[in-house]
């Protein structure tokens, strides 16, 4: 695939994370998620294209985390994303690729730390960790000379249900949350969702015709509920609890 502009941004942790490739050039920022990425995340964006020298309207598409994660940061990121390609060269707009973070985990685990079979795990919050096993399969077809392979369906489970195949590596930002409680004696490194693996995921998932329309973007939830009250926060804690060994 030939060299493309892109925008890719993560808001699905407590770290935003905004990248801009134009060309073979990639310019990327991370900083203070959570509550201020609603507010930073498009001066950010702007920042960065005009350092790279690119408009809106150069843009191949928009690339954004759609989750697990953060209700409020998915719904940021996706909101944006929208906005951002709905207004695109006046108004025709640009494609929207959705890209899944625990599948950004695990390519960020690749890049930093050379892991191929990695279970991606994120803080679900509510005691409670986001977790899929993605494997990295050697293909030279493919524009990073291998492609992921992982479950079409992602687990939501209390830390101490986290079980690691023997050979396979614990990526996210769950152990720092949890400690030993998930996954004790297991391999562990750190990992986020980052612009960088968003992009580098990018071309294998534009050529496998992932993009959709703005309309169509919409962020990835695995936890039907969005909010529970303090009652049925306790009650769960008290089952998980009751059967931890």
């Amino acid at each position: 695939m030939p060299s493309m502009n892109l925008l890719a941004f993560d808001t699905s942790t407590d770290r935003l994370s905004v990248a801009v490739q134009h060309g073979a050039q990639v310019l990327a920022h991370s900083g203070a998620g959570g509550a201020q990425a609603s507010t930073t995340l498009i001066p950010t964006v702007r920042s960065l294209l005009a350092q790279a020298g690119l408009t809106f309207a150069q843009l191949d598409a928009v690339v954004f985390g759609r989750g697990p994660g953060s209700f409020t940061g998915l719904r940021t990121a996706c909101a944006v994303a929208q906005g951002l390609a709905f207004g695109a060269r006046g108004g025709l707009g640009v494609p929207v690729l959705p890209v899944d973070t625990l599948l950004a985990v695990a390519e960020q685990a690749r890049a930093e730390h050379g892991c191929t079979r990695v279970l991606a795990t994120l803080d679900a919050r509510m005691d409670e960790v986001y977790v899929a096993p993605f494997e990295w399969l050697a293909d030279e077809r493919q524009p990073l000379g291998g492609r992921w392979s992982g479950p079409p369906d992602f687990g939501l489970c209390a830390p101490e249900a986290v079980t690691v195949p023997d050979g396979w590596i614990v990526a996210g930002n769950a152990r720092a949350v949890y400690g030993e409680r998930l996954a004790p004696g297991a391999p562990c490194v750190p990992a986020l969702p980052t612009a960088e693996a968003l992009l580098r995921l990018a071309p294998a998932l534009l050529a496998a015709g992932c993009a959709v329309p703005a309309d169509a973007a919409l962020p990835r939830y695995i936890r039907d509920k969005v909010a529970q009250t303090t009652a049925e926060r306790e009650a769960a804690r008290r089952a998980r609890a009751a059967t931890a060994p």
